[in-house]
């Protein structure tokens, strides 16, 4: 029963941060052309989504690697939707590359295009160039671009090899990669749909990759050294946890 409130909770706060983000859009449009303030209205939203729960925790380690006056390339882990709503603990404007079918989902789909989220057709042959093409633009507009870069869901927690996307990008942009591990969202929902209400997600950033050494190295070395020092941070964190 609870955990059917608390999705009637969430539908309605979507709801309600949707027209609100529709608002701030319009005024801020002319002077905010990175976004930023809409960005905010989602963190407004997923701060409630993890605050209603009283034994459900959002925590954050390695604030200290991010440098707030860069734009990065962020490349992250993904385990569950909910990866989505905890990268907002991470205090930088950034953008999202999601795949059409997200776009799709009610209410949600329409908060990530006021966003300016990076929409992408995986099946298509031009989405490479599309993701090169817009997430330089908001990087030169100083909003940093979020990837998953093993293109989808990890159905066993395990990070998986990387597609180059994300590193095509940072090296076309010139600009430097952060890394960041989640824990916990992979163990979310082990009873079905319904919420564990004592949880902890823990979001992980890593030392960023600068943007001279982005530039220096193979697309290929470049991922699987990122992809190394992510398995070797979740590595730890389990460790911990046992």
């Amino acid at each position: 029963m609870l955990s059917i409130l608390y999705y009637i909770f969430t539908l309605l706060q979507v709801s309600f941060w949707f027209v609100v983000s529709i608002i701030v859009l319009g005024v801020t449009y002319p002077f905010d052309k990175s976004r930023r303030w809409v960005h905010e209205c989602s963190r407004c939203i997923c701060a409630l989504l993890y605050g209603v729960p009283p034994f459900i925790r959002r925590t954050i380690d390695g604030v200290e690697n991010i440098d707030p006056k860069k734009a990065y390339v962020m490349v992250m882990n993904h385990n569950s939707g909910v990866d989505i709503f905890a990268a907002y603990k991470i205090p930088l404007n950034f953008r999202w590359v999601s795949k059409r079918e997200v776009f799709r989902i009610p209410f949600f789909g329409q908060m990530l295009t006021l966003h300016g989220d990076i929409c992408i057709d995986r099946s298509s042959s031009g989405a490479m160039s599309k993701v090169t093409t817009l997430g330089k633009k908001w990087l030169g507009r100083g909003a940093s671009v979020a990837i998953f870069p093993e293109g989808t869901r990890s159905k066993d927690g395990e990070i998986h090899r990387f597609k180059s996307g994300a590193f095509t990008l940072a090296k076309e942009a010139g600009v430097p990669i952060l890394p960041v591990v989640f824990h916990g969202s992979d163990t979310l929902f082990r009873n079905g749909w319904r919420l564990p209400w004592r949880h902890t997600f823990r979001v992980d950033v890593l030392d960023p990759i600068p943007a001279e050494v982005v530039a220096s190295m193979e697309l290929r070395e470049l991922s699987d050294m990122v992809r190394e020092q992510m398995v070797a941070a979740k590595e730890v964190q389990k460790n911990m946890n046992d």
